[in-house]
């Protein structure tokens, strides 16, 4: 019988059936009726005993991720606090992998490599200085060139301005195997998502990916593994999150929407699920979902690099969540109708401080 975890404001019990979520057995599992923000974890039976000492924790998970937030130190050097790579980028969309690398920068990476094709590459490196771009995507031995590098990078970005090329697919096929072998974090979203929605066993059973679908990526994803995607309602779309999850052997879905929600599995039947409806932008720009993917990366080597409470994955895909809504809020403020994802990438550090930054720091 499997089990979910579900993380929500505050331990429920004596739920009825009109009020809870229902597993595949049947069996009620969580009362997600009051799932604002803040969280605890509502345990079904026999939890492992490090989650359940979560629930004496108030705002558990932002704690959480505080924790694994790499203080700064003028006795560290350069790469410690994470070098990330996003794969991405063609002669049609440039923006989007900036938007990615850029984001994970002013969240405190150290590094960002940006992976395109070489005729990306000249409008990309205009955008930034600040960015160390490869044009290998598109050349006969791409896969080869970049053996040098994906073991350097903490964390990747798949899908940011990817293009639907199949020679271009089948190169990222092979990055994707490379990189679950040497066990190194990713996040799959846009065209990557579409690579996978093609060959789901690509990413089958790797728990340390995570997919990060809109509406429509959903729908597409859940069709291609014989799923419902069709929910109405918050307690049916949990429970269609976690289906997938599943489906795809534990694979973190993080499903983006008014309420973003995120479903973490594992190689056991154990799915821990946490939702977040911090209020963002009403203004729907391109690239917000870039930002959203290049923030998670950082958070995931970090999560992956500490010891956490909660599953990385889980743990990455709120606090990017999180922060992600907070700029596009804060943005909004300023700029209505005209926000645009640079306006939301220069909240990023007010966001950072405000919300996640370590209290040790020499700057906060």
């Amino acid at each position: 019988m499997s089990t979910i975890l579900f993380y929500t404001r505050a331990l429920i019990i004596g739920a009825t059936k009109s009020q809870g979520v229902f597993g595949k057995t049947g069996s009620l599992v969580a009362n997600i009726s009051s799932n604002r923000g803040i969280i605890s974890i509502v345990p079904r039976t026999n939890q492992p005993q490090k989650l359940l000492k979560m629930q004496e924790e108030e705002n558990s998970l932002l704690e959480e991720a505080r924790k694994v937030v790499p203080a700064l130190s003028f006795g560290k050097h350069k790469g410690q606090a994470g070098r990330v790579g996003v794969i991405g980028g063609s002669e049609e969309y440039t923006g989007a992998p900036y938007f990615a690398a850029i984001s994970a920068m002013k969240a405190g990476a150290d590094l960002a490599h940006v992976f395109c094709s070489k005729s990306a590459s000249t409008v990309i490196k205009s955008y930034s200085p600040e960015l160390i771009v490869h044009p290998l995507l598109d050349v006969p031995n791409a896969v080869t060139l970049l053996d040098e590098w994906l073991p350097r990078i903490h964390s990747h970005v798949i899908g940011p301005g990817l293009g639907r090329v199949d020679a271009t697919l089948n190169t990222v096929k092979e990055i994707l195997i490379k990189l679950k072998k040497q066990e190194i974090p990713i996040v799959i979203d846009a065209d990557g998502l579409f690579l996978i929605t093609r060959d789901p066993s690509i990413i089958h059973g790797y728990t340390k990916a995570i997919l990060t679908p809109n509406v429509v990526e959903f729908q597409r994803l859940s069709k291609a593994m014989n799923l419902n995607w069709e929910s109405k309602d918050l307690n049916g779309s949990i429970m269609e999150t976690v289906d997938l999850s599943k489906a795809l052997g534990g694979v973190t879905i993080v499903r983006k929407g008014e309420v973003d929600i995120v479903a973490a599995g594992d190689h056991t039947y154990i799915t821990t699920v946490v939702t977040m409806d911090e209020i963002g932008s009403p203004r729907r720009c391109g690239g917000q979902g870039d930002l959203l993917s290049g923030v998670m990366a950082l958070f995931s080597y970090w999560t992956h690099n500490s010891t956490c409470t909660p599953p990385p994955t889980l743990l990455a895909g709120y606090a990017a969540c999180f922060l992600t809504k907070r700029c596009a809020n804060q943005a909004f403020q300023k700029h209505g109708r005209s926000t645009a994802t640079t306006d939301l990438i220069s909240e990023i550090n007010s966001v950072f401080v405000n919300n996640f930054e370590n209290p040790t720091d020499p700057k906060s």
